[in-house]
């Protein structure tokens, strides 16, 4: 018997919509790409490195400007990082890019020896980010932070936006060590453009000040943040926004500063699980120097994610901007 066969181009679901740009908002094409060519132009020891995955982490336009200076090690993430080790050991700074999951379940022990215990200057940028994704646990890095923040020499950080990837990118080039750093890739929101911010190492700003709540945040999390800050004046709740881009070396003085002034709810935001991430960075920061105020988490449970549509997944998980109104709305309560 013949049978028909449909030759229409399958659809992609929406679980690959990777961007957490919302409808109509201020985007800016792969900054991280543009940042590091940029650097490249001046800093000439600087290589760039990807497992199969210079499109899907924009490493693909420094790759364009810098073929000779561009290495693609296929799929194999534990080469890809003892090679990087080579390169630096050799006087390159290699930036290398691929999935978070990847990189830190993957390569972690290659990182730990190849890298870490000897301090040496590789930067490691990784993409699809905590639940920044819809392809579930394969492909979601739900735990890279703690992850991370576990390992000697490693300095972590969970930028916001475009702004902060493109000031982020000069800034760990002129850091000696190895760095670790999530990658928002594409069309990346720009948030703080408003703010008059600037990317600091090390260091946390306070973005918006307010009486009733600190939101202490990291990544995409202070973009939902500020927007929870805003959804909640129709309130008369005034929320300040404390942005910790910086996971390690944590900014303790800045945090013990602003969450011991007296009467407010302090709620730490995360896209992490609950485990081993900024909260519990924060919390033991705030117990140690004998400050306790009101304290409540926002993050990711302590479990393997749906997949799904980003959206409804930010909605089920609590960390979309109407569901962290609300849940902080009834902390208050």
């Amino acid at each position: 018997m013949s049978q028909t066969i449909d030759k229409k181009p399958r659809l992609k679901t929406s679980a690959m919509i990777a961007s957490i740009a919302g409808e109509g908002q201020l985007t800016r094409s792969a900054p991280f790409g543009h940042a590091l060519a940029e650097l490249a132009r001046t800093k000439t020891n600087v290589i760039g490195m990807t497992a199969d995955l210079g499109k899907y982490t924009d490493l693909h336009l420094f790759a364009k400007e810098f073929p000779e200076r561009y290495y693609q090690m296929g799929m194999a993430e534990q080469l890809l990082m003892g090679a990087a080790a080579g390169f630096a050991h050799e006087g390159a700074q290699p930036f290398v890019t691929t999935y978070a999951v990847f990189a830190t379940r993957r390569a972690y022990d290659f990182i730990h020896q190849a890298i870490a215990e000897d301090n040496l200057d590789v930067k490691i940028v990784a993409a699809l980010p905590g639940l920044t994704t819809g392809y579930g646990p394969s492909h979601q890095a739900a735990e890279d932070l703690a992850l991370m923040r576990a390992m000697p020499n490693m300095t972590v950080i969970d930028p916001c936006d475009a702004l902060e990837i493109e000031q982020m990118v000069p800034a760990i080039a002129a850091h000696n060590g190895p760095v670790y750093a999530r990658l928002l890739r594409g069309n990346v929101p720009a948030v703080l453009d408003e703010y008059d911010y600037t990317f600091e190492l090390g260091r946390a700003k306070l973005l918006r000040d307010g009486r009733d709540v600190l939101i202490i945040s990291s990544g995409i999390m202070t973009m939902r943040a500020l927007e929870t800050a805003k959804a909640l004046q129709a309130d008369n709740v005034d929320v300040a926004v404390l942005h910790v881009p910086t996971i390690k070396p944590l900014d303790t003085e800045t945090i013990i500063r602003e969450a011991q002034r007296s009467g407010r709810l302090v709620v730490v935001a995360e896209n992490h699980t609950v485990i081993g991430g900024l909260g519990e960075a924060v919390a033991t920061t705030l117990l140690s120097a004998g400050v306790t105020p009101t304290y409540r988490q926002i993050g990711l449970p302590d479990a393997f994610l749906d997949a799904g549509a980003l959206p409804t997944l930010h909605d089920r998980y609590g960390i979309s901007t109407s569901v962290m109104a609300s849940t902080i709305k009834g902390w208050l309560a």
